[in-house]
């Protein structure tokens, strides 16, 4: 009993740390936000200056094109995560519920592109993009992440944990396919829906690597490209930077928070079940 007690506050513990850790870059990114220039390089540090300056807040759009970013990232972010929920969810359904040849063995090579890494495809993807004059348009970006994956794989999981007495009756009142996948399945995949729409809300709203390879026009770029050009050569205004960053990452907490429910219990439920 004793050897329990210990190892559950061994184990808060642990995790309790690890919640400081990751906290504290944000703490200090807001701290920074809210301070004069002159005193973010103090020492010892502090964490908030002799005034909190608000105005940080306001001179974003002063010095740079800041609402252009966050509406371009909007657009694309939403674009790409309610594309991928529609892609993935319909092949997700297909791969669990239809029968047909080789379904298997096509659904096990689609899983393998996931083992092919981002930066050996990225050569390729450019020349087709420059050859289709989509260069420094959004499109470079939308294009091709409108499939996943990783999505078709997360909704299959949870696709075969329905039970198949549902499709059945469905069948049998007339059903199509599409609408057991429409009226059936996509209603009762909410939990697994809404996790999959965070994780690609998320890696398509702080995604750098592609903007910096397809975007060149200052009016085109998103968040992470804009703040990264906010940082000048030999200067930067740090508590502005820091300030565009914590607006940067409101947009990701507020989904978050808002899909809490859904992401938890699409987490538990999306693998428990397999064919």
């Amino acid at each position: 009993m004793k050897g329990h007690a210990a190892l559950k506050i061994t184990a808060h513990a642990v995790l309790l740390a690890g919640a400081v850790t990751m906290i504290l870059p944000f703490l200090w990114t807001v701290s920074t936000s809210l301070k004069q220039l002159s005193e973010v390089f103090v020492f010892p540090p502090k964490l908030l200056g002799a005034s909190i300056q608000w105005g940080n807040y306001l001179r974003i759009s002063d010095r740079f094109p800041f609402g252009t970013y966050f509406l371009n990232s909007v657009k694309i972010t939403v674009i790409i995560t309610l594309a991928q929920l529609i892609t993935s969810s319909m092949a997700g359904f297909v791969f669990a519920r239809l029968r047909f040849r080789y379904r298997e063995a096509l659904f096990g090579l689609y899983l393998a592109t996931m083992m092919v890494p981002a930066q050996v495809t990225m050569i390729p993807n450019f020349i087709v993009m420059r050859y289709y004059n989509l260069v420094d348009s959004h499109w470079a970006l939308i294009l091709p992440a409108l499939v996943s994956a990783f999505g078709t794989f997360l909704l299959r999981q949870f696709f075969v944990t329905i039970p198949e007495s549902l499709e059945d009756a469905a069948k049998m009142d007339g059903c199509t396919p599409f609408g057991i996948y429409w009226r059936i399945f996509v209603p009762l995949s909410k939990p697994a829906m809404a996790t999959l729409g965070v994780f690609v809300f998320m890696g398509s709203w702080n995604d750098f690597l592609g903007p910096l390879v397809y975007i060149n026009s200052q009016d085109k770029m998103t968040l992470p490209l804009g703040l990264a050009s906010m940082q000048g050569m030999y200067s930067t205004d740090w508590p502005v930077l820091m300030a565009g960053t914590v607006i940067t990452i409101l947009p990701l907490i507020a989904i978050f928070l808002l899909a809490q429910d859904f992401f938890i219990k699409g987490v538990t439920l999306s693998g428990l079940k397999g064919e």
